[in-house]
């Protein structure tokens, strides 16, 4: 049953319309698969989909919008700038 729902998401994730939405939905699935398969519960799977869902939904943002770069400041924060002119 498990393999059964894994397949429909990565199914789902791939019908997807933009980047962003078939990056959440690919970070979702491999994060709940990865964190069910370390934890071995279904509490783990939930915090895996979680943060796998929004770390695919960022860089799935960031791929759709040619010519920019994502970047980091020196306290962290992220922005997104044009690229250097080289790349």
């Amino acid at each position: 049953m498990k393999k059964v729902i894994a397949l429909v998401l990565v199914g789902l994730a791939a019908a997807s319309c933009t980047q962003t939405e078939k990056g959440a939905g690919i970070g979702a699935v491999s994060g709940a698969i990865i964190g069910g398969a370390v934890t071995g519960n279904v509490r783990g799977a939930a915090v895996g989909a979680a943060i796998g869902g929004i770390a695919g939904g960022v860089i799935g943002h960031v791929s759709e919008q040619p010519g920019q770069c994502y970047y980091r400041d020196r306290y962290g924060r992220r922005y997104i700038d044009n690229c250097p002119s080289n790349y």
